[in-house]
Parts: structure tokens; sequence; C-alpha cells
């Protein structure tokens, strides 16, 4: 059963934005690869930031996008929006479903004509359709993590519901034979197929950790919320801290271990429940 977490020392990292000084070499730890990228948050700064249309008061860091021949499914945005800032026409779009989750600030979300306050740690799944519209109406800037994907629908499968809950309200589950150090945040059900994408947060207790390569179809991007880790991507083991973020391909091995004295804990999205789509059909012959 959910339960009230409010009280745990969960707290989520918040970039800062800005210019580094000349002073700095221009020696960060990005990576790019054909297999994963690393963008490490000393690069999210002021020049590297978008603007939407129909958006007020709003700039936003793209962490991720489809790219043909590598991640394809999704896009990331870290959204900043000032007070009095927002959007009544959020997505043109009507085919995409959209999940958000604050990270500080309080957030006005507006579903099909229902206000909701998120608080920091709100989490918002937005089904393809829906009517929405965001709305910052605190006195502090509002961060919050939007992912997009467009639905896959299936015949005979209904189209998700909107769900408005927080990582506060949704009770760990442990992974299994780990002595409670692995455990993840799932807002929605894994057996629920009318989704076709998950977005949990994953918990490591200090040393935690995967303890062997996954590689499997899923594409990935993980958000570092709180704490350090080693990682371990495709042939590399890099180390990266809250306010990172990786983007991982399908099949692309991961491990990780938990190097810091307080929980590593990031934001997780992939791809589920669904075909592979396997490209056009070529002429018959003979």
């Amino acid at each position: 059963m959910p339960q009230d977490h409010a009280n745990s020392p969960n707290h989520y990292y918040t970039p800062t934005g800005g210019l580094p000084t000349q002073s700095r070499q221009p020696d960060d730890k990005a990576i790019f690869t054909t297999a994963y990228a690393l963008i490490p948050k000393g690069v999210m700064s002021d020049i590297v930031t978008s603007f939407l249309p129909h958006w007020q008061q709003t700039r936003l860091w793209v962490l991720a996008r489809p790219l043909s021949g590598f991640a394809e499914t999704f896009s990331h945005y870290l959204v900043e929006t000032a007070p009095s800032g927002g959007s009544t026409a959020p997505d043109d779009d009507v085919g995409v479903q959209s999940v958000l989750f604050v990270v500080a600030g309080s957030l006005r979300l507006t579903l099909d004509g229902t206000t909701h306050d998120l608080a920091t740690g709100g989490y918002a799944y937005i089904p393809p359709g829906m009517d929405w519209q965001t709305a910052n109406v605190g006195g502090e800037h509002v961060l919050f993590h939007w992912i997009r994907k467009r639905y896959q629908a299936v015949a005979g499968i209904d189209t998700p519901s909107a769900l408005v809950t927080s990582d506060a309200a949704i009770a760990p589950i442990e992974m299994p034979d780990c002595d409670g150090v692995w455990a993840t945040t799932r807002f929605v059900d894994p057996t629920d197929l009318r989704h076709d994408m998950h977005v949990n947060i994953v918990t490591f207790q200090p040393g935690g950790r995967i303890p062997f390569a996954e590689t499997h179809v899923m594409e990935h991007g993980l958000y570092v919320l709180q704490g350090k880790g080693r990682y371990r991507l495709n042939n590399d083991w890099v180390d990266v801290e809250a306010g990172d973020y990786m983007w991982l391909r399908a099949f692309c091995p991961q491990a990780c271990i938990a190097t810091g004295d307080e929980p590593f804990r990031y934001l997780l999205y992939k791809d589920v429940n669904r075909h592979m789509p396997l490209g056009a059909v070529g002429p018959r012959h003979g």
C-alpha cells in the first residue's frame, strides 16, 4: 500500500545556470559515443538553454531528443519557469504523452479543467490528447522534468488515465535478494499494458549496486537526483553525481555502485510493453 514518505531525507538537485568563469578549463566529463551519452551538470549553463512557443517566462535544458541510430523514442527536458510563467498550450502534438516531475518550487497543473498543485517531488502522467496547462503561481522559480513520448496505441487496449501523485506518496519496492539497498519507486503498475513507457525513481543505499551488466532492449534516460555513484556505460566506468544525465541506447550494458554517504537516486525513463517496430516491408518477388 502507498505510504507517506514526506519525512524522508530525499532531495533533488536543481541546476543554477550561469556561465563558468574564464579561468575554468574546458575539461568536463561530457561524453558522447555510439552507445551512450553523459551530460554532466557542469555543462548546463545559460547558453545551452532553449525556449518553446506558447511558454511564458520559461527556459529549458534539452537533455535528450530522438536521434537516428541512437535513442529514438523520447525527449527529456529540464524546465525552469519564473513566477507568473507557464503555458496554456504547452504541447502542440496531440499524440504525445508526458510525465512531469517537480524538483524545486510548486507547479500548478490543470488537466481537462481540474487544477492540481504539485509541490517539490510531485509527479504527473498526462495521456495523449488531454488538454493541459501549467502555471507558476508562487514567488520562486519552479523546476521540473518533462519527459515526452509519442503514444503507441494498441487495438483493444485503452489509453492510460491521467495520474497525479508524488515521490513521498509511493512506497519504494525493494528488489529481491538485495537486503533493501536497491529499491524502485514505481508510479504506475508494471503489469498495466496501457502504458508504453515507465518513468520511475531508482534508489540505492550507500554501497548498493546493480550486480551484473544489464543488457536489454529498453532505451534509458537517467537523471541523477541525489547522491553519487560509479556507473558502467558500455565498456566504461564513470563517476556520476547529482545533476548528471545519462542517455543509453538499447542494449547498452549498464551497472552501478552507490559510492557516496547518502542515497544514490535517479529518475529513470524506459520504453516498455510494445512490439519492436520492424520497418517497411519490401516488394514481393516471384
